[in-house]
């Protein structure tokens, strides 16, 4: 898993990293985290504003930048892909 934090480098975007380093490191999930402040790498996902969270190149919508709703975001695209792997239909029914 890739998870990817992007913003202009303001303190809500550290602040984002820092909460996603602390949930990767607290719930033991095995993640490379990257940090970038390329504004074009948030245009190209198709958005606006920062900062963004990334899974896998997939922006995810999460409530702030509290450690709590970060690991609620993470943990549930985690759970999200480990659903789609495991149907036959591969996330299509």
């Amino acid at each position: 898993m890739k998870i990817l934090v992007l913003g202009s480098g303001c303190a809500t975007c550290k602040r984002l990293h820092q909460s996603v380093l602390a949930v990767i490191k607290n719930e033991n999930i095995d993640a490379e985290v990257e940090y970038s402040t390329d504004v074009v790498r948030v245009i190209e996902l198709g958005l606006m504003h920062g900062p963004v969270l990334a899974i896998d190149g997939k922006p995810i919508v999460f409530k702030s930048n509290s450690e709590k709703d970060v690991k609620e975001a993470i943990v549930s695209q985690i759970r999200k892909e480990t659903e789609t792997k495991s149907c036959p239909c591969g996330g299509n029914c």
